[in-house]
């Protein structure tokens, strides 16, 4: 699988070049700024773009626009946005179409280069990879929001749901049986009224649309 990387910090850029060849990735392309990324999306068709949201010439919104852009162009190119900020508009509009193959991270919590390179395969393979501190944004409830209806467990779930996590991978985390997961997540889809899907990150997805993100 190929990668483009847009990224203005000539030294992180550097190692992101490396993990993301470390997690088995062609690197097509390496860029700093907005401008380029397009131009190498379109260049290279890759399947992955790892996108740092603020780059110039402004060093405000200029990746996440960027990104946006390829959704729309070229829906097949899975996105993972890096950030040092929960800015959740940005991540809501994202989600708020074709939401498979979508990640959004923050650079300081990103601590275990494993885990991040499985966020990478993740969310190349159509699945999503959200930091919890994003989800936890995504997730605000709101007056008579449907979220209301679920249990603690049940909204804790759903946000391990969110972050893209499997049946086994959450039953590890809470320390439950998988069985046990699944009834929870049924439970979420009958409260929150939304048709079952058979892939995890759909019903997550389903969710997050259903919040109209």
């Amino acid at each position: 699988m190929r990668a483009v990387i847009a990224e203005d910090s000539v030294l992180l850029r550097v190692g992101l070049v490396k993990v993301v060849e470390m997690a088995g990735f062609e690197v097509a392309a390496e860029v700093g700024d907005a401008e380029g990324l397009l131009a190498a999306v379109e260049e290279h068709e890759p399947d992955l773009a790892v996108v740092d949201v603020r780059m110039p010439p402004g060093f405000t919104d200029e990746g996440v626009r960027a990104a946006l852009s390829i959704r729309r162009s070229r829906s097949s190119t899975a996105l993972l946005l890096l950030s040092q900020y929960v800015e959740e508009r940005y991540a809501a509009g994202l989600l708020a179409a074709n939401t498979s193959g979508v990640g959004y991270l923050l650079k300081q919590r990103v601590a275990d280069v494993e885990e991040f390179a499985e966020a990478l395969r993740r969310v190349a393979n159509g699945g999503t990879a959200l930091d919890p501190q994003v989800v936890a944004q995504l997730l605000v409830r709101r007056p008579s929001d449907p979220l209301d209806r679920l249990t603690a467990r049940e909204r804790e779930v759903l946000a391990l749901m969110a972050e893209g996590r499997s049946n086994a991978g959450i039953a590890g985390l809470l320390v439950v049986s998988e069985s046990a997961v699944a009834k929870h997540i049924n439970n979420i889809l009958a409260k929150l009224d939304l048709p079952q899907a058979d892939a995890d990150h759909r019903r997550v997805l389903a969710v997050l649309r259903f919040l109209g993100l």
